[in-house]
């Protein structure tokens, strides 16, 4: 995980013997971080094609975990892709920027270099 301030990158590695559809994702995913998120409120999960494939692309709004100094929390907003590929399982890639920040760029340029190796 990258992080600065409310903004953050996230890569992980999950195992997986099937590539995620939009209903797996809202089945199984969405629910487990609808239930461990404050303020949590589903925008959409479509499947979208990057650079490195194609992606099951979950969009939310939630809380971020509370600043380690001051314990502030803010409304992030949150793309979580989820590639996947025979034999490697999925990667995760999710990415949170304060709500209303201009991120559409950014966000595009890192979900665009992910490859798998």
């Amino acid at each position: 995980m990258f992080t600065d301030k409310f903004n953050s990158v996230r890569v992980e590695r999950v195992h997986a013997t099937t590539a995620p559809t939009v209903n797996s994702v809202k089945a199984t995913d969405i629910s487990a971080i609808s239930a461990a998120s404050t303020h949590f409120s589903l925008v959409k999960v479509t499947t979208v094609q990057r650079s490195g494939g194609r992606a099951v692309l979950a969009e939310y709004h939630a809380d971020s975990p509370p600043d380690q100094v001051t314990g502030k929390r803010v409304a992030v907003d949150v793309q979580r892709y989820a590639f996947y590929k025979a034999g490697n399982g999925e990667a995760v890639l999710t990415l949170s920027g304060a709500v209303g920040a201009d991120n559409v760029d950014p966000w595009r340029v890192v979900t665009d270099s992910f490859r798998w190796s």
